[in-house]
């Protein structure tokens, strides 16, 4: 595992979410950090962030969470998946105002994690693409956001957002219907 949570210092009174979150990181390292490799294997090469850079600062920012208490493997994804895309935004934003263009970052939207065929995705065009969605269906976009950025299943979607399976089924049917339909036009 790539995070030594001992040298990670935590705000005081957070030692019960710390040892939450510090029992399920194993269980979910390797996941993130194939979310991540994933989502940087289309960068250019000598890019300055890492997955493991990427997944370190995801860790950290889970620390400070004050509203959520990590108790099973979908919570911790479905936050990160939230805050990797953040983190890639932000990103995204700043080499953009740096080399004004340059390469892009690539997204694939489908269930699988490197289908063949698919034809993929700027992550800038499908994050603006999933505000625009937020604005129509804010439970769509999120649905969408945990599948494609967190990988969750739709068991996992369905109980992190306390809705049913069938909602999700549907809400992912239609999101990525919408998306696609959305990123045809750019």
């Amino acid at each position: 595992m790539g995070i030594d949570s001992k040298h990670v210092l935590s705000a005081p009174g957070n030692n019960s979410k710390r040892m939450s979150l510090d029992a399920l990181m194993p269980q979910v390292y390797d996941e993130l950090h194939r979310l991540a490799a994933s989502y940087m294997s289309n960068e250019r090469v000598g890019h300055t962030l890492q997955p493991t850079a990427l997944v370190n600062e995801i860790y950290l920012q889970l620390l400070k969470q004050h509203s959520v208490d990590f108790n099973n493997r979908g919570q911790v994804v479905g936050v990160a998946a939230q805050m990797m895309r953040r983190v890639l935004r932000k990103h995204e934003e700043t080499r953009r105002a740096a080399k004004r263009g340059g390469d892009a970052t690539l997204i694939c939207l489908s269930d699988a994690p490197e289908p063949a065929g698919q034809p993929a995705v700027e992550f800038g065009e499908l994050d603006l693409a999933l505000d625009r969605l937020a604005h129509l269906d804010e439970r769509q976009a999120k649905v969408v956001e945990l599948r494609i950025f967190g990988g969750l299943t739709v068991d996992e979607t369905a109980e992190f957002l306390k809705v049913s399976v069938a909602t999700v089924h549907r809400d992912w049917a239609t999101g990525k219907i919408w998306l696609t339909s959305e990123l045809r036009r750019v």
